[in-house]
This record gives structure tokens, C-alpha cells and sequence, in this order.
């Protein structure tokens, strides 16, 4: 079986003592391709130095949860990027970019300005976008519509309604399910891997965010333990087990859905995974 982990921040501090150990875990267990979003205009370098040391794809954007400590120039230097290797086949998307309504103490304001005009540069460029939804998808939804954006993307960690859901899909999106489906109490997100069609669906782990239940630890114990709780891409095979569950499908028909999903949502990818 081989996977693709559609969003994986492999260029986080966390993995720093161990990062080439956690690509061979993620490889042996299966996961062929793993896109490295970019969260703010100073690891735009890094995430495409570690696609390519790998062979992974990435993505170039400025987070919500950064837009606070951005620079005036940090959107042209994401621009600028986006215009110098516009021709790197592994630059599959715009992202991480979006609305987080959830964190107190952010501004609404800039936060739709950084989100509106990287949708510009992703419509400039002609690439979809991974799009980070917390207590937003209808924002995030008019954005869309306002910029006229057409080029799709994914809807990452996608937890609101299944109406949010179906305007996503109606507007090209795939959205983007990991950690949060193994835990029993996640019965949205579950009634919603579940129902959505399948065609709709990838997969990712947004390590080392959003561990599996398995990897779980309270906050407390993680100030005890440093590193207790990471989550890592070689976790997706397992992951993926509670959307196999919840649709009735073998780990074959998962890997095989949701990696032709995520080569359709970005057709850089697919163009690499032809012989």
C-alpha cells in the first residue's frame, strides 16, 4: 500500500534531533509522498530545501497563527518565491494560509487581508491551496467566492458542517482528515469521514500536530516529557484505519481513495507520479 501524508510540517523544531529517522519510518511504512507547508515567510527556504532532500513536495504561504508577527514585506516575499520557483515541480500549492477564529487575540482584520491576497497569488499562480479551517469555513468560504478562486485545493483538518463540507467540495476541495478520526469521541469528524463522498477525502497527519489517540498526552504530561505526544508521518497507515473503519473499507481501498484524492486536488503531484 502506499500513502500520501498531504500535510506534514517536517520542518518543525520537534523533529530537528530525528528528522531523517522519521522519513525512514514514514517510508517504511508506506507513505510514498508527504507535502510540507510552509507557515510564515521565513521557512519558505526550508520547506523547499527539505522537499527536495527527500523527494516530497511543499507548499509556500503565511499561516493565520503568523499573520500577527508578519513584516510589511513578508506577502511579497511569498509572492517572490512563488514567481522564482514557479517552475519547480514539487511546489504543488499555496499554504498553509486561512482563518483561525478559535485562538483568542488574533485579528480578524489581518487576518482576512493575508488570507484574500495569498488567494490572489495562488489564482496568479495557478495553484490550488491548503487552506487551514478553525471556527471559519464560512469566512473562508466567501473568500473563495470573492477572489473567484477556481484552482481548489484541500480544506485541512476539516471539522465543520456538512453543509461547510459539501460548499468545499462544490468549489473543487478535497478535505483533509488524520489524528482527530481515531479518537471514539470525535463523532462529527467521524459522521463526516463517513458520509462525505469518497471521492472528497485525503488524508494527513499535520504532524507534529494532531497526534492519534495512541500517541495522546495531556498537557501536563508533555511539560514532564518533552516530546511525548509527537505525532510523525509514519503514523498515517494506522490513522487511516479509523476512516477504513468508519467507511467500511479494507487498507487497500483507503491508501487507493484517498491518494488518487490527493493527486487530484493537486495536479503538481500527479505530474510527479507518472512514469
Amino acid at each position: 500500500m502506499s500513502w500520501i501524508d498531504t500535510h506534514c510540517h517536517l520542518d518543525a523544531a520537534e523533529f530537528d534531533a530525528d528528522r531523517d529517522a522519521v522519513v525512514a519510518r514514514a517510508k517504511a511504512a508506506g507513505v510514498a509522498q508527504i507535502v510540507i507547508p510552509a507557515v510564515d515567510a521565513h521557512n519558505l527556504a526550508r520547506v523547499r530545501e527539505l522537499a527536495h532532500q527527500h523527494s516530497f513536495t511543499y507548499a509556500l504561504g503565511i499561516h493565520p497563527l503568523y499573520v500577527m508577527n508578519a513584516g510589511p514585506g513578508d506577502l511579497d516575499r511569498v509572492a517572490d518565491a512563488l514567481q522564482q520557483h514557479r517552475d519547480d515541480p514539487r511546489l504543488v500549492a499555496v499554504g498553509e494560509i486561512g482563518l483561525d477564529f478559535f485562538v483568542p487575540g488574533l485579528d480578524a482584520d489581518v487576518q482576512q487581508r493575508f488570507y484574500v491576497e495569498q488567494l490572489k497569488l495562488a489564482k496568479r499562480a495557478g495553484l490550488p491551496v491548503l487552506l487551514h479551517v478553525r471556527r471559519s469555513a464560512d469566512q473562508l468560504l466567501a473568500g473563495l467566492r470573492r477572489v473567484g478562486f477556481t484552482h481548489g485545493g484541500i480544506a485541512h483538518a476539516f471539522n465543520g458542517s456538512e453543509q461547510q463540507a459539501q460548499a468545499f467540495i462544490d468549489l473543487g476541495f478535497k478535505l483533509g482528515f488524520g489524528g482527530t478520526l481515531t479518537f471514539e469521541r470525535s463523532l462529527q469528524i467521524r459522521r463526516l469521514a463517513a458520509m462525505v463522498p469518497e471521492t472528497a477525502l485525503v488524508m494527513e497527519t499535520d504532524a507534529p500536530d494532531i497526534p492519534p489517540q495512541w500517541l495522546y498526552r495531556t498537557a501536563a504530561e508533555r511539560d514532564a516529557s518533552p516530546g511525548q505526544g509527537r505525532n510523525e508521518p509514519g503514523e498515517l497507515p494506522r490513522i487511516a484505519g479509523s476512516l477504513a473503519c468508519v467507511r467500511g473499507w479494507t487498507g487497500e481501498q483507503a491508501a487507493a481513495v484517498t491518494s488518487a484524492n490527493a493527486l487530484a486536488a493537486l495536479p503538481r503531484l500527479a505530474a510527479l507520479n507518472r512514469p
